[in-house]
């Protein structure tokens, strides 16, 4: 890749049309992307039949090396696309970090760890996901064997940079997912760390359903002329969601409301979000005093707990998740029909971010909020900026499942 002075460009996005930046080719197969043999074998296999439409218009330009920032609707397949360009890059005969891929959360890092070595299953390549509440020795061993894509969150890829054992010299490509959140007051400062020992030539590919323009503003500092694809937000509620409200006077009613609602969360899987830990620890041990089988997962639990409750709910053995934010984005559960917002978010993006974990890549979903009298501003604000309709839950709500 020819080396590009990276060079601050200032813009002016106070008036950009959410769209894409210039014009990007539309490649409507995997075929006529011009991708390697042993990728598409890994495609096909992982059961992709046509890429989607960030897929048809993002993987092109990441394979040229562009800088590039691309937006979509939660469950159209962003992952993929940004892990097809980073496998298409790769130089595998070269057993050194070549792509470093940032994520706020550890499972979010893991899950895009196995979709890498998934899509690049014919072509022995090496992924590690490098993230905290692990073991550091194993860590050690795994970069000094050798690794072309480390896939991790910030604060422990900063820390085996630093311990020069994630050595930068190869790296030819960022990609920051979520982008939204890893530019965000807590990451930031991370983030800049890291990119301060990457090699000056960089690629940068950001990645996210959400991009406030604060954050677009922001990424003049470390983009040359980026390519943008972006969504127009009233593009963005999601197609094949219903959004239904339950009008609950009390708090304390909720939990009723949800026990009564149970039978319908079993039918599928379903995800419940609550605003903080502690309320996720209460509601989960109401739930199981009730006799209810349910399990739940916050930031504050232990990695290996973390571990074990993502993979009873991806086998299906758990079929009820209460959970906090560290859940609403990205992670992709393919039986999630049922999204309850226990608690309507703390903002509007979230909203989006949570009710996506249900209806993936098409498929139907239903989302039910809990209001209080209070609430209900909230909701129509969150009506209003996505330019939805959220209805009063039917007696039927079982049958849209």
């Amino acid at each position: 890749m020819a080396s590009r002075p990276r060079r601050i460009i200032e813009t002016d996005l106070s008036n950009v049309e959410f769209d894409t930046s210039e014009d990007v080719e539309i490649i409507p197969t995997f075929d006529n992307i011009g991708l390697r043999e042993d990728l598409l074998r890994g495609i096909y296999a992982y059961g992709f039949e046509r890429p989607s439409a960030i897929q048809q218009r993002a993987i092109k330009p990441i394979m040229k090396g562009r800088d590039v920032i691309a937006q979509a609707q939660s469950g159209t397949g962003k992952t993929a696309t940004f892990s097809i360009g980073v496998l298409q890059m790769l130089d595998t005969e070269v057993r050194e970090t070549q792509v470093l891929i940032l994520s706020p959360t550890r499972e979010l890092a893991v899950q895009i760890q196995k979709v890498i070595l998934a899509l690049g299953d014919y072509m022995s390549v090496q992924c590690h996901s490098c993230i905290g509440g692990t073991n550091l020795g194993e860590d050690i061993r795994k970069l000094d064997y050798g690794q072309h894509v480390v896939s991790g969150t910030p604060g422990r890829v900063f820390d085996m940079i630093r311990r020069r054992n994630l050595r930068t010299r190869s790296i030819k490509m960022l990609v920051l997912d979520e982008a939204d959140e890893m530019l965000n007051k807590g990451f930031k400062d991370q983030i800049y760390d890291v990119y301060r020992y990457l090699p000056p030539c960089t690629q940068v590919v950001l990645i996210s359903a959400t991009l406030p323009h604060e954050i677009l503003e922001m990424t003049s500092k470390f983009m040359t002329e980026p390519v943008r694809i972006l969504v127009k937000r009233d593009e963005l509620t999601l197609e094949g969601i219903k959004q239904f409200f339950v009008a609950v006077e009390r708090e304390e009613w909720k939990l009723d409301t949800l026990c009564d609602l149970y039978d319908t969360l079993t039918i599928t899987q379903a995800v419940i979000f609550c605003n903080t830990k502690r309320k996720v620890d209460w509601l989960t041990e109401k739930m199981r005093e009730a006799n209810f089988t349910v399990s739940s997962m916050h930031g504050d639990m232990p990695q290996k707990e973390r571990d074990a409750i993502m993979k009873e709910f991806r086998s299906g053995q758990t079929r009820v998740l209460i959970t906090t934010d560290v859940w609403a984005r990205g992670i992709d559960v393919q039986q999630v029909s049922l999204v309850i917002n226990y608690d309507l978010p703390n903002n509007r993006e979230l909203y989006i971010h949570r009710i996506g974990r249900s209806g993936r890549f098409g498929r139907k979903g239903v989302a039910i909020n809990f209001v209080k009298n209070d609430d209900i501003r909230i909701l129509r604000d969150i009506e209003q900026y996505y330019s939805t309709q959220i209805d009063e839950m039917p007696m039927n709500v079982a049958d849209l499942i």
